[in-house]
């Protein structure tokens, strides 16, 4: 099993910026692929960005592309997502994923591990 721990999330004005970390304990070895996922309010849960752990190649959602960043650490068990002018329809729970398949990456029910989430909020 592997766990996952948000951190970074927080209030910011639009135009600003935030960067969420998440870190993987337990068995990390088969955690091949990492995402951010976001759910705003009565919304359902949607793609933010992913990484492949064996190449760093990043995919992102359109909303995103060019203002979102997602990284990993020197270590397998981490990840971050750099966001830059923040909007206020980003404003969203946060959730850091994790998976042992490298496909279908924007896909929220492929992913095999889950952290509790981190609140983004961003005021206009």
């Amino acid at each position: 099993q592997v766990q996952l721990v948000e951190s970074g999330g927080g209030l910011v004005q639009a135009g600003g910026s935030l960067r969420l970390s998440c870190v993987a304990s337990g068995r990390t070895v088969s955690n091949n692929a990492m995402g951010w996922f976001r759910q705003a309010s009565g919304k359902e849960r949607e793609f933010v960005a992913a990484i492949r752990r064996n190449d760093n190649r990043t995919y992102y959602a359109d909303s995103v592309k060019g203002r979102f960043t997602i990284s990993g650490g020197n270590a397998k068990n981490t990840v971050y997502l750099q966001m830059s002018n923040l909007k206020p329809e980003d404003t969203a729970l946060y959730y850091c994923a994790g998976k042992r398949i490298v496909a279908g990456l924007a896909i929220a029910s492929e992913y095999d591990y889950w952290g509790q989430g981190t609140q983004v909020t961003v005021s206009s």
